[in-house]
């Protein structure tokens, strides 16, 4: 989020409200006693026939185990019905739950961050054929200062909930019943967030913004997919040219088909950090680089043979097969640029940045969420012919219908009516 500010503005003046103190009270777990977890065909059919029976939206949250293994993949899901009450499910023990997304046909989920948990869930089979409605985003619409679910629902709610285990290895079997707690909790109150926030949203006349973002978020949510991954890698900065960047791209790649094929977090097989050393350490032969101090760790000296034929091939590559120091730029250069290289746009942009600051700020909103800085910047630089392609324009980068609205008159000014004055 930071770095969207940052693109829009680089530095914001704009003053972030402080979090509301409230008085709480500490949940540690479930009203209704902790959940089984649904860990074979029985007990699965025994949590379909309740989902089932219950009432409105469905809660639902996804445990991943991020930064252990590799996969982003689901291990524990939680749901949670009214009338059905919440409910646990070990994934990984089952070839699909066909059945459970059969009896969620039509219905509407509440999820917090839902692009987070949209694509593990996709992943085994569980689609939303409904409305959506993400309780982190629509707690940005309403200019909430604090956004996470604990926040939010000591906020929101009044009840505080227990937190310490989300950066837990979920993978783990079996899983500590303290970790269950959290999980089930992380449902227990969804459904009275929802309640409280449709009805801000109703209050602030932001519920058909919420609409279409939600919408939003339901259709576009999907894995990520990058042009040359490895040229996010960590402390390139160092690299001087492209033989160096050779051997990040060949260690890289190397990297990730060993975590890939064994399921373990890239980085808990080689570190970026030693990636790096490796590329710009100036050691050409296999006897030096074995004596590199990195290469006698445990996780490292397993697959060091596998380190060192990559940056070996990297460095006998010849010149026609390195790769570019940069990718072609595709849009607009960066805002620190504009003043010299395009004085016009510079002024667009300048107006466009004050202004739009002034809407969000009124309207109680983070400028990000107002349009991505990624589209204002792109219009402002190369303007569209009149305003009926701005819009379009806009539209086709995935602005919304409200963004466009507020959004448009400011960039109208910007880009025509500045020339006038």
């Amino acid at each position: 989020m930071s770095d969207q500010l940052d693109s829009l503005q680089e530095v914001s003046d704009a003053e972030v409200p402080e979090a509301v103190e409230v008085d709480s009270i500490r949940v540690t777990e479930p009203r209704e006693g902790l959940p089984a977890i649904a860990s074979n065909a029985e007990q699965l059919a025994d949590l379909v026939a309740a989902i089932s029976r219950g009432t409105g939206p469905v809660a639902l949250d996804a445990e991943r185990a991020s930064g252990f293994k590799y996969s982003q993949r689901a291990y524990l899901i939680q749901l949670r019905r009214q009338g059905s009450g919440s409910h646990l499910i070990d994934p990984t023990l089952f070839a699909n739950l066909d059945s459970l997304q059969d009896a969620l046909v039509d219905v509407d989920w509440i999820l917090h961050a839902a692009s987070q948990d949209l694509v593990c869930l996709a992943e085994v089979g569980l689609i939303p054929t409904a409305n959506v409605f993400d309780t982190e985003l629509a707690g940005r619409l309403l200019g909430l200062p604090r956004v996470g679910l604990g926040p939010m629902i000591e906020t929101q709610l009044g009840f505080s909930l227990a937190k310490e285990h989300s950066a837990a290895d979920w993978s783990t079997r079996p899983l500590p019943e303290s970790w269950l707690n959290y999980a089930a909790l992380d449902v227990e109150f969804l459904l009275e967030l929802w309640t409280e926030l449709e009805s801000q949203l109703h209050e602030a006349d932001k519920h058909t913004w919420a609409i279409q973002e939600f919408d939003h978020v339901k259709r576009t949510t999907g894995p990520i997919e990058r042009v040359d991954p490895w040229r996010r890698t960590s402390g390139m900065h160092v690299i001087r040219n492209q033989r160096e960047l050779a051997v990040i791209r060949e260690v890289w790649l190397a990297r990730d088909a060993v975590a890939r094929e064994q399921d373990i977090a890239a980085g808990r097989v080689l570190s970026d950090a030693h990636i790096v050393t490796l590329a710009s350490c100036g050691l050409t032969k296999e006897s030096e680089l074995k004596t590199l101090s990195f290469m006698h760790l445990r996780n490292v000296k397993r697959h060091a043979d596998t380190w060192i034929s990559a940056t070996l091939r990297a460095q006998s590559l010849p010149d026609s097969e390195l790769p570019a120091l940069k990718l072609p730029v595709t849009g607009p250069p960066a805002p620190r640029n504009w003043e010299v290289r395009n004085p016009q746009a510079w002024r667009r942009l300048e107006y466009a940045r004050a202004e739009l600051l002034k809407v969000a700020e009124t309207l109680g909103l983070p400028i990000e969420n107002l349009m991505t800085p990624d589209s204002i910047r792109r219009v402002l630089w190369t303007p569209p012919e009149n305003v009926e392609a701005l819009r379009k324009t806009l539209s086709d980068f995935g602005a919304r219908a409200w963004q466009i609205e507020i959004v448009c008159p400011t960039l109208e000014t910007a880009i025509w009516g500045l020339e006038k004055e």
